[in-house]
């Protein structure tokens, strides 16, 4: 294990002073005086592992001893959704782990010459290599919008190495297949940026307007969510990934069949696309105010057959439901948690 921001030396000279940005921009917001009051003393330093083909960063929480929770954020968010949340579960014993997904944050691929890949089966791997580097042999997964699909994939894949799951929005593993069919006019209104991004015109534009895009999916996503100026600058700063745009452009434009992804993860994928259940235990979570796209609970529920429950969130609670209602989503993985053991 290497705890060290950077040591990719394969990099592009401007992608390695990039990256040394951005690890540097990580340490400041990661400190102390830089969070909200309440969740400020429990923030660890970020650290960096070598995890396949991508150097991960990532935050530690809890005793090494404690049962491991990997907890996976989604798009436009980043490790500081679980700010409130890692916290909780350390304090129950559980040690916490929090990767920036590829093209986020401090997260970078160790080689130049490694597609930039965002395929959904190519990110659940990331997950099975950072437990692999890490030494972990079985954790709880939980996570929201990529983090969901991720964990979900992980969990249906790989049951031995994951103990129980909690995931936001519920089943959301897809194929190209399935994504290839039309949906009613109100539902393809809500996956603008999707088509948007599958033009030259929306790669350039979200590559100049990164920040402002992002914030504004964050107001469409969470309609009644207030967050601050100061709450979305910390996320923000993860943007500034020198492999962002392309993992966003090739992710949506891979789900349309726009894109070509991997020939290592067909198999994977094949698999997927047969939409295998959940077997380990599970809960899923839904907000009563998520504005952005998503099934409802009694569309997946058949996909669960170990033990199961569905919480949907009450109060205003949007698509960042870990950063939006964190005590209840770690109440899901406690709980969760015990009935895996």
């Amino acid at each position: 294990m290497s705890n060290k921001p950077l040591g990719i030396a394969d990099l592009p000279r401007r992608d390695f002073l990039r990256f040394a940005g951005i690890a540097a921009a990580a340490t400041t917001t990661l400190t102390a005086g830089a969070l909200p009051a309440r969740a400020a003393a429990a923030v660890p330093a970020i650290k960096q592992i070598d995890a396949g083909v991508l150097n991960i960063g990532y935050l530690e929480y809890g005793p090494a001893s404690g049962v491991p929770v990997l907890l996976f954020h989604g798009w436009p968010y980043d490790i500081h959704a679980f700010t409130e949340v890692a916290p909780l579960l350390a304090a129950k014993g559980h040690r916490v782990i929090v990767p920036h997904l590829r093209g986020h944050g401090t997260t970078l691929f160790r080689s130049a010459d490694t597609m930039r890949n965002a395929q959904q089966a190519a990110i659940a791997a990331d997950g099975i290599a950072l437990m692999d580097a890490l030494g972990i042999a079985k954790a709880v997964v939980a996570g929201f919008d990529w983090g969901a699909r991720t964990a979900d994939i992980m969990a249906v894949l790989w049951p031995e190495r994951c103990k129980a799951l909690v995931s936001v929005s519920g089943y959301l593993i897809g194929s190209q297949a399935g994504n290839a069919k039309p949906l009613p006019p109100a539902a393809e209104l809500q996956w603008w940026y999707q088509f948007y991004f599958a033009t030259e015109r929306g790669q350039l534009g979200y590559a100049a307007n990164t920040k402002a895009f992002n914030k504004q999916i964050w107001h469409q996503a969470s309609p009644d969510w207030h967050f601050d100026d100061a709450t979305y600058d910390l996320s923000a700063q993860s943007f500034v990934n020198p492999d962002h745009v392309a993992i966003v452009i090739h992710n949506y434009r891979w789900r349309l069949g726009l894109a070509q992804g991997e020939s290592q993860y067909d198999a994977i994928e094949a698999k997927l696309a047969a939409a295998p259940p959940v077997t380990i235990p599970a809960i899923t979570m839904e907000g009563d105010r998520n504005g952005a796209p998503h099934p409802a609970p009694e569309a997946y529920r058949a996909k669960f057959t170990g033990a199961y429950e569905h919480r949907t969130i009450t109060g205003g609670i949007g698509h960042n439901l870990p950063q939006e209602a964190p005590q209840a989503f770690a109440q899901a993985v406690l709980d969760v948690s015990r009935r895996g053991a």
